[in-house]
């Protein structure tokens, strides 16, 4: 595929999906659509930013990849502190 006179890769594509998911969870919590306390809520943020940073493997950008990188991480933190929820 090429737009504006650049080939995208898969991977391009794959990270454009993943900056959708990103910003529609983002957008669902603004619109009290999701709970950001739900486990869906880091999730979502996780596969994205994922998804992000297959890309990023593909077309390295040192400021996106400290970004997604701190974005997985606090994903995972909200999933581990979700998850603790249910079990008490």
């Amino acid at each position: 595929m090429t737009i504006l006179g650049h080939t995208l890769g898969w991977y391009d594509i794959v990270g454009t999906a993943g900056t959708l998911i990103v910003v529609a969870a983002y957008f669902g919590t603004q619109a009290r659509l999701i709970n950001s306390d739900d486990l869906a809520f880091p999730v979502v943020n996780l596969i994205g930013s994922l998804m992000i940073g297959l890309s990023l493997w593909f077309n390295f950008n040192l400021a996106s990849a400290l970004m997604e990188g701190f974005w997985i991480a606090i994903s995972l933190f909200g999933i581990w502190q979700a998850v603790r929820a249910r079990r008490t």
